[in-house]
């Protein structure tokens, strides 16, 4: 009995045959149970129990292996197949915006330099011309860490810095996060990112202002756009002007996000202030330069045609993995 169970044991394929062996050989009307009832000897006992012994341990290791084959049939499995195609990461659309930035400035031979996010009311404000009364200096427009401390509400003290650092011929960008106490909506973040260059020689213009800012704007927009220059005021600039490049949603015919003007605005810009280069210790008779802050949020807006710069910050990948 023994030995004909083994031999049925190992030639089933399926659960379904091992379930009725195991009935066969092992249910209560078997014939090895029926022995096991009858037997009135030692040695018979110890004969049948090491018989039913031998089969209930077939009937597991079979079930195992049956198993095994079946889990790996019902996935699939081939080792000799290509691995799946995992999805890579990318960088982020403003991380390329800034990196391609920085690569346009390189490629005019200025240098890129890092300011902290946090820094001095000395350097953001005072150091810049901007006037105690001035609003911008208000709680309700900054944040201030303490009296003396405050998180940049612009990439401009970075100027500060460098400009106390060197000696003149300076050219330079500096790039990174500026906080201000704005309202989110689809054109302003209390959080965002900006580019600010600043070029310091011996005889530089308006003109060279115009002529770096419609270089930067062919390279970026390879042309797309149109960029306007308008007078404005900044306390660190005389003249001051503001850069603003034609709507990608309406191509300027006017719509909801550039305010129906046709136009959305970069930046402001101008000649640096004598008042802020007498501060560094330059001489201003000597050397004059400008300077100008644009925003990479804005950049990326008007490259790609969003609508709103929110979208890049609510992490959608159907956004973001266009780029």
């Amino acid at each position: 009995m023994r030995t004909e169970a083994l031999s049925a044991i190992e030639g089933t394929s399926t659960s379904e045959e091992l379930e009725e062996l195991r009935v066969r050989y092992l249910g209560r009307k078997s014939d090895l149970k029926q022995a096991l009832r009858a037997v009135r000897d030692r040695e018979s006992g110890m004969a049948l129990n090491a018989a039913r012994a031998a089969i209930e341990g077939a009937l597991e290791q079979r079930e195992q292996e049956l198993t095994a084959a079946a889990d790996v049939e019902d996935t699939g499995f081939d080792p000799t197949l290509p691995g799946a195609q995992l999805t890579r990461g990318r960088l982020h659309l403003i991380t390329q915006i800034r990196r391609e930035v920085e690569d346009v400035f390189l490629g005019l031979g200025y240098r890129v330099f890092d300011g902290p996010e946090v820094d001095t009311v000395e350097n953001n404000f005072t150091a810049l011309n901007t006037p105690e009364a001035h609003p911008s200096r208000a709680a309700s427009d900054t944040f201030y860490v303490s009296d003396d401390v405050v998180l940049r509400t612009h990439t401009s003290p970075s100027q500060i810095r460098a400009m106390l650092e060197q000696q003149p011929p300076v050219y330079l960008i500096a790039l990174g996060r500026a906080y201000r106490r704005d309202t989110p909506d689809a054109t302003h973040s209390p959080v965002f990112h900006q580019v600010e260059a600043l070029a310091i020689d011996r005889g530089i213009t308006l003109a060279d202002l115009r002529g770096t800012m419609e270089h930067f704007s062919s390279a970026i927009f390879g042309g797309t756009r149109e960029v306007r220059m308008r007078t404005s005021f900044f306390p660190f600039t005389e003249p001051s002007v503001e850069f603003d490049v034609s709507c990608a949603i309406c191509d300027g015919a006017g719509c909801p996000v550039c305010k129906h003007s046709g136009w959305i605005e970069m930046g402001g810009a101008g000649v640096v202030d004598p008042a802020v280069l007498s501060g560094v210790g330059y001489d201003p008779e000597v050397w004059s330069g400008f300077a100008f802050g644009l925003g990479l949020e804005r950049i990326a807006m008007l490259r790609h045609g969003l609508p709103d710069l929110r979208l890049l910050w609510e992490n959608d990948v159907r956004v973001l993995s266009q780029f």
